[in-house]
């Protein structure tokens, strides 16, 4: 088996790449977008695209074997021992608009669990990262690794939480009706525009918890790590493991209380 330790080292400098190219190119004019996805309003940019095959391209000259799934370039090499979970740009809304909280997403998968992730927030200058059994940890600009731990003992009534919306209008109706519900059970929300980045800043302490419905694997693979390193719980509603269908972190104790006000409104729905 495929060492965790190098695996998460192959995915900093990947990210870490990535999020250069990307910064770079912001800073010289805002990105063109040459698609959309499931809305008019869901897009992909030409830098999406450059990242993740700048990312390919590293992870292939070093594990020509492995296997690839990434948001933009699908999935290559099935069947390997290891696979490669892939968000090149988490966050394309706010790099189009210049705004910070945009990532890099790397997991590392083997034997069908993440082991290895790193989110890289250029803007920000920072690098999370995780491997499996050993902590969550942040890298700032020349600093020395901190290690993360989420927030924990915080109840529902003084929850800060993060959140995110769908770009399918239907979806988008029934996510405003359920945070109608969920605001006036908390402290407050949070909406950052990129799941990567809110997992993260459950990990830090900056957010107590976070749900949304409709992210896919690649955007929760390395940060869902991260999250779990930090000790945090992150699954779905019902037993069910986190994904599209609805994803859902926090601490010890808060999970719980969340989990069960989102389970009561019935927040899997679309209509």
């Amino acid at each position: 088996m495929a060492d965790p330790g190098e695996l998460l080292n192959l995915a900093r400098q990947a990210a870490g790449a990535a999020g250069r190219l990307l910064a770079e190119r912001r800073r010289g004019g805002g990105p063109a977008v040459v698609a959309t996805k499931s809305s008019p309003t869901d897009v992909v940019t030409e830098m999406d695209r450059a990242a993740e095959r700048l990312i390919r391209k590293m992870i292939a000259a070093v594990r020509p074997g492995d296997a690839i799934l990434g948001e933009e370039g699908g999935e290559t090499g099935q069947g390997a021992a290891v696979r490669w979970i892939v968000d090149p740009l988490d966050g394309t809304v706010n790099y189009l608009y210049g705004l910070p909280d945009w990532a890099v997403s790397i997991g590392a998968e083997a034997g069908g669990s993440i082991v290895a992730g790193a989110v890289v927030v250029p803007e920000r200058h920072e690098e999370f990262s995780a491997v499996l059994g050993g902590g969550a940890w942040l890298r700032g600009a020349g600093s020395a690794p901190v290690r993360l731990y989420c927030n924990r003992q915080v109840q529902l009534g003084q929850a800060l939480v993060a959140t995110g919306f769908g770009y399918d209008a239907r979806r988008r109706r029934v996510q405003g009706e359920v945070l109608s519900a969920v605001l006036p059970a908390v402290r407050d929300i949070r909406r950052g525009g990129s799941c990567a980045v809110d997992m993260c800043s459950l990990a830090t302490g900056h957010v107590d918890a976070y749900y949304e419905r409709g992210v896919n694997y690649w955007d929760i693979a390395a940060g869902g790590l991260i999250a779990r390193e930090a000790g945090a719980q992150v699954a779905g509603l019902h037993g069910q493991a986190a994904g599209p269908s609805m994803t859902l972190a926090a601490g010890p104790g808060l999970f719980g209380e969340l989990h069960d006000l989102l389970a009561g409104l019935d927040a899997e729905r679309d209509g």
